[in-house]
């Protein structure tokens, strides 16, 4: 699993926190508060993580990482959201790993994600590859962004 370590994706360098363990490489989630196999997947959702958190000026209560949701009586597993104060969802962000394509299935993928979440802004992102979107319910489509607003947290 090295090799993602070394995998230079379409996001800021952020530092990370790493150790080695029974041959594989854990990186630390700031979330989650632990260690987490590095997979390249992984890879990409820390650096969503790091993203938000530095960039968008995210506060580290705010973000939520891997929860179960209920999709037509299916148990559905959501990458990241960005809360409101409110505890309204403002971002929902689906990761994939960098050999993984964005096709239709994965913004179908989001998009039935967000049918339950209703968040305001979608990011879906392979690391080499964004893609932001702010949701207009009234016409039930989105709007493609070329970034998402930084956070405001007196919403």
């Amino acid at each position: 699993m090295q090799f993602c370590i070394m995998e230079k994706l379409n996001f800021p360098k952020f530092d990370f926190s790493f150790k080695s363990k029974e041959n594989k490489t854990y990186i630390f989630d700031p979330i989650r508060k632990k260690w987490i196999v590095l997979t390249s997947e992984e890879w990409v959702r820390q650096h969503c993580i790091q993203f938000l958190l530095k960039i968008k000026k995210v506060p580290l209560g705010f973000i939520q990482v891997e929860k179960k949701i209920y999709i037509n009586s299916t148990v559905k597993r959501y990458d990241l959201v960005v809360f409101k104060p409110d505890q309204s969802i403002e971002v929902l962000v689906e990761c994939k790993a960098t050999n993984v394509s964005l096709k239709q299935k994965t913004f179908d993928q989001i998009a039935q994600y967000n049918s339950v979440l209703k968040s305001d802004y979608l990011m879906l992102t392979n690391g080499l590859i964004h893609f932001f979107c702010k949701m207009d319910f009234k016409n039930g489509q989105y709007c493609f962004l070329p970034d998402l607003p930084n956070h405001n947290s007196s919403k």
